[in-house]
């Protein structure tokens, strides 16, 4: 028997191997040091690998799984889709339920003036609708993004990156994009008569979860109608109730003129949108026709799994919860390696004293069964955004995992 155990052990080492050389030989990389865990199943606040190791989940699909892994509600709407059609039609052309259901439940919760939405298949191509819109509606063609932003990686969004070291390597780019640095009430006056959209995060997100402040983004918005210019916000991430509110804009006074929004309204299916007024909308609709087409935009299984998620998340307390489980958050995770934590809700980012001490805290995290992320451009950040569905007590254990790590690198520090 024992003999049996030791050859089924072997068996499975040399298949988790052969997974994994496939993984690096078939899959394409985006770096060098992939986490490499391989996952067997997904529940709640939960990831489980192949070896049934449990780990409590504060990345959350990088805040793109607001309702936690396979939330039942989510799961069973995507089952009855399942059972009636798949994708039938290029977007637009057929009347499929759950994405007319989907764009009208967005409607009433947003500003009257944002009734019209273009559902995409991700956030990176919901910007390029973003900016073709802008230019389409106001005949202009500069656009202006934010130094320190991160859109996405397509070629349009790519070229809003506010690092040039990144864009440099995929040059030429769009042409007529310039920046100015958020929260800088002085560049503000660089909008002019031949801007067309300024785009910018509600919450920078790469940058390390930075907040618009001194009414920074309402003073945009009246700059941008000064000068004919639309205001575009990218709600990617601090949208669908990770901020406490609905949209991050919510919490700042400030109406846009087209927002994008992707990663959490999908339930963990693929998503994105921007969303406008009928009026500019409709400039992409005729001469031409077709100006934004997409395949599978509006897809009705994901439709499906949107809109279920954005029932969820506005007819319960999981907005309100969100801000008191930041308190929860930054009531625990108190430490002298920590220089502050950034962000609002659930989208939180800890500032530790330098880029080693974020790296340490993710890798040893991740043994001890707690997933922690980076962040793109803050080196010295790690990502706090787990499921707006998470309990507090889970936020409580994962917490005083970060704090006994910080004080095992303290020591080695020392």
């Amino acid at each position: 028997m024992k003999k049996l155990t030791q050859l089924m052990n072997f068996l499975t080492k040399l298949k988790k191997e052969k997974i994994k050389k496939d993984f690096h030989k078939y899959q394409a990389q985006v770096t060098p040091y992939p986490l490499e865990i391989e996952i067997k199943r997904a529940e709640g606040s939960y990831i489980y690998d192949t070896d049934d190791n449990k780990y409590l989940d504060f990345i959350a699909g990088v805040s793109a799984c607001s309702v936690g892994h396979c939330h039942p509600q989510v799961v069973e709407a995507i089952k009855k889709q399942l059972d009636k059609y798949l994708h039938v039609m290029v977007y637009g052309e057929f009347i499929l339920k759950p994405a007319v259901d989907l764009t009208k439940l967005l409607s009433k919760n947003l500003p009257k003036e944002l009734s019209s939405t273009y559902l995409t298949n991700s956030g990176a191509e919901a910007i390029e609708g973003a900016i073709k819109l802008a230019r389409r509606f106001t005949g202009k063609k500069e656009i202006i993004g934010a130094n320190n932003a991160y859109h996405g990686s397509t070629l349009g969004a790519l070229t809003l990156m506010g690092l040039k070291e990144n864009r440099k390597p995929f040059e030429p780019l769009i042409p007529e994009v310039n920046f100015i640095n958020f929260n800088d009430i002085n560049d503000i006056s660089k909008i002019t008569n031949k801007t067309a959209g300024v785009i910018l995060e509600t919450i920078q997100g790469a940058a390390g979860f930075i907040e618009p402040k001194n009414n920074y983004l309402k003073l945009v918005s009246k700059r941008c109608k000064e000068v004919g210019a639309l205001l575009i916000l990218d709600e990617i991430q601090p949208g669908i109730g990770r901020t406490g509110k609905l949209f991050g804009f919510e919490n700042y006074d400030c109406k846009p003129d087209i927002i994008v929004i992707g990663k959490g309204l999908g339930g963990g299916m693929p998503i994105g949108a921007f969303i406008s007024s009928k009026k500019i909308m409709n400039t992409i609709s005729d001469n031409p026709i077709l100006g934004h087409i997409t395949t599978f935009g509006g897809n009705p299984v994901i439709a499906a799994s949107a809109l279920e998620t954005l029932k969820i998340i506005t007819s319960s307390s999981l907005m309100k919860e969100a801000l008191k489980k930041e308190i929860v958050i930054r009531n625990i995770l108190k430490h002298e390696l920590i220089t502050e934590i950034r962000g609002k809700g659930l989208m939180l980012a800890i500032i530790l004293k330098n880029s080693t001490i974020a790296d340490k805290l993710v890798i040893g995290a991740k043994k001890k069964g707690l997933l922690l992320f980076w962040l793109l451009i803050e080196k010295k950040a790690v990502r706090v955004t787990p499921p707006l569905t998470i309990s507090e007590k889970e936020i409580s254990l994962g917490c005083k995992v970060i704090i006994d790590l910080l004080d095992e690198i303290n020591k080695d520090v020392n």
